[in-house]
């Protein structure tokens, strides 16, 4: 999960930071006051739509991996549950051994007589 928001983050980084260099290079560059502004104005309405874009595939990525957490920790718990039944089981049954041990060997069957 880290990762991709690292790797979102960094594209999301480097768009925004193209644009910043591109506005400052039309600054810049000669031109006249119009053109340059009506190209910032261009820029900026891009840079805004590519950043809802982006924010908006970051946001459907989180729901994906959020979806895809819920379930592993789902299968988790399951497991986990199944796994602590299965131990009380075990030790429910080896307590009844050892009590049964012990009581055959405080009262021990008698011995039939041999003929």
């Amino acid at each position: 999960m880290s990762n991709e928001n690292k790797a979102s983050d960094f594209v999301a980084g480097l768009v925004i930071g193209g644009f910043i260099g591109a506005a400052i290079a039309l600054l810049l560059a000669p031109r006249p006051g119009d053109e340059t502004i009506a190209q910032l104005r261009e820029r900026g309405i891009e840079l805004k739509d590519r950043a809802v874009d982006l924010s908006s595939e970051a946001r459907k990525r989180v729901s994906e991996i959020e979806e895809k957490s819920r379930a592993v920790i789902d299968e988790q718990k399951e497991r986990l549950q199944t796994a602590v039944k299965e131990g009380k089981d075990a030790a429910q049954k080896t307590s009844e051994d050892l009590l049964h041990d012990l009581e055959a060997k405080q009262h021990p069957a008698p011995e039939e007589p041999t003929a």
